[in-house]
């Protein structure tokens, strides 16, 4: 069984931070070094919508920010426990820069690395540059815990908003959902840590990830897979055409507010219409496919 943790994240609102001392908890016999990342220049939380979309295209090229100096009390650990969010299809910039930042990536050589996220929905593409980057670090990623919010995309888009607007995890207009990962799924997720110290002290750590599907613990709904399998391609675009644009000298506060409009139109407008017809014309004869794209997505392992 591991004994010495290592638990480093990035969290603005909290919930990530819940979600890890809860997954923490069965631990009690380990000893813990607990590493809150810091940027240099604090992301708001409450957000406001300029910052926010502003954000998108570093984001989305996973361009490393200052952090705060980090500090370890060790050179190596027995596990190390990765907590970030996605932010826009990708590890959000605090995290895509732990990720980055040499001293960490020295400790993540040899260690097993386990991820735990706390998003709305989409963390597919996200984690794939999760696992190109721990795989690049010579780590062992075991394990990817991701919970979500379950209610439907478009609710949630708008839930997550009102949350990440205004700072109150609260139902919007008292009619619409609470927004984020639910307290009973933050509650519960200490079940998932009991499960991998199981793995760790019968030294079946591989064994961690298939034994987490087994109990539910990775969802991913079909929809959201056909979403990510597309947008992350268009994030990329714009996100180079905004990158682009400002290195010339043009206004990119002008290209941030056309990708806003932008994506507003293709959640609300083109996304129920075109998975309306994926779900009927294309769902139903790409079952196999579908079915391999699940099992790889769920797993640690790169194609």
């Amino acid at each position: 069984m591991a004994q010495n943790i290592l638990v480093i994240h990035y969290s603005q609102s909290g919930q990530l931070t819940e979600i890890l001392e809860n997954f923490c908890k069965p631990f009690v016999d380990s000893t813990i070094e607990w590493v809150k990342v810091e940027p240099v220049t604090p992301f708001p939380f409450p957000w406001n919508g300029p910052a926010f979309f502003d954000a998108m295209p570093e984001t989305v090229l996973e361009k490393p920010i200052p952090i705060k100096e980090l500090s370890f009390a060790r050179e190596q650990y027995d596990l190390i426990i990765f907590g970030y969010q996605p932010w826009f299809l990708s590890p959000s910039l605090p995290a895509s820069s732990i990720l980055q930042n040499e001293g960490f990536r020295k400790l993540m050589k040899d260690t097993p690395v386990v991820s735990v996220l706390g998003c709305r929905n989409m963390w597919i593409n996200s984690q794939e540059a999760v696992k190109k980057q721990v795989a690049s670090a010579g780590g062992k990623l075991i394990g990817n815990v991701p919970l979500i919010d379950k209610t439907s995309n478009l609710v949630s888009v708008v839930t997550i908003l009102h949350w990440m607007l205004t700072g109150q995890k609260t139902k919007k207009w008292g009619i619409f959902p609470k927004p984020g990962v639910s307290d009973e799924d933050i509650a519960g997720v200490s079940q998932f840590g009991a499960l991998l110290k199981e793995k760790l002290a019968a030294n079946q750590e591989e064994s961690f990830q298939d034994a987490l599907i087994a109990k539910g613990g990775v969802i991913i709904p079909i929809s959201i897979l056909f979403i990510e399998s597309r947008a992350k391609k268009l994030f990329l675009i714009w996100a180079n055409l905004i990158t682009s644009k400002t290195e010339k000298g043009g206004n990119r506060k002008f290209w941030v507010n056309f990708f806003k409009y932008y994506l507003i139109f293709a959640l609300f407008i083109v996304s129920p219409i075109v998975l309306t017809i994926y779900h009927i014309f294309v769902r139903p004869f790409t079952g196999k496919h579908i079915k391999r794209e699940l099992a790889y997505y769920r797993g640690t392992q790169l194609r």
